[in-house]
C-alpha cells in the first residue's frame, strides 16, 4: 500500500543528464586549433632557417615571420587554456587588491633600530 500525504514519494529529483557546455567545446576546440598550428609554424620555422643557412636570403624573412606567427600562437593558446580552466571552475577569478586610502600627508620613514639596544652601541 503506497503511503498518503503532503510527504509521499520520492524525495530526490530525477538525475539530470550531463551536458557539455559550448563554450567549453569552443574553447577546447580553439586550444586544440591554436596548438596544432603552433607546431606546424614551428616546423617551417625550422625549415626556413636551415634553407636560409643554406644560402637563400628570403628564407631569413620566413623564419621571422614563422617565429612571430609560433609565438602568437602560442600566447594565444595559453590564454585560452587559462580561460578553459576557468570555465571548468579549477581557478578561480583572483581576488581585487584593497585600494589605499589617499591622503594628504607624506609617506613616514621609520629607520630599523640597531640590535642590541644602546649598550650594544658602545
Amino acid at each position: 500500500m503506497a503511503s498518503k500525504g503532503k510527504r509521499a514519494g520520492s524525495r530526490r529529483a530525477r538525475r539530470r543528464p550531463p551536458t557539455t557546455a559550448p563554450i567549453l567545446v569552443g574553447l577546447a576546440a580553439g586550444v586544440t586549433l591554436l596548438v596544432v598550428a603552433w607546431g606546424y609554424l614551428v616546423y617551417a620555422a625550422v625549415d626556413f632557417g636551415s634553407s636560409a643557412r643554406g644560402g637563400d636570403s628570403r628564407s631569413w624573412w620566413f623564419l621571422a615571420l614563422a617565429s612571430a606567427g609560433a609565438v602568437a600562437c602560442l600566447f594565444a593558446g595559453l590564454m585560452l587554456i587559462a580561460r578553459l580552466l576557468r570555465a571548468l571552475g579549477v581557478t578561480s577569478t583572483p581576488e581585487p587588491a584593497p585600494a589605499a586610502a589617499p591622503t594628504d600627508e607624506p609617506p613616514t620613514v621609520t629607520i630599523p633600530r640597531p640590535p642590541g639596544g644602546r649598550r650594544a652601541a658602545r
